[in-house]
């Protein structure tokens, strides 16, 4: 990985960050039975890594093929 895909998956870790975090605090989980969206540091974490991982592959799809 080069520095501009690392930016990039930062980036997307950090808006899943935040988004994981608006989901639990918008949405959440009331009853406590689910196990990503009932504790804040859970639904925060897992918006995180699906946040980087997407972005990385959005980073992978748009990266020049070298021929």
């Amino acid at each position: 990985m080069n520095k501009k895909e690392i930016i990039i998956t930062a980036i997307g870790v950090l808006l899943g960050l935040i988004s994981g975090y608006a989901y639990y605090y918008y949405i959440g989980c009331i009853s406590g039975a689910c196990s990503i969206t009932s504790k804040p540091l859970n639904s925060t974490l897992y918006g995180g890594v699906l946040g980087g991982l997407l972005f990385n592959m959005i980073s992978d799809f748009f990266k020049k093929k070298k021929s």
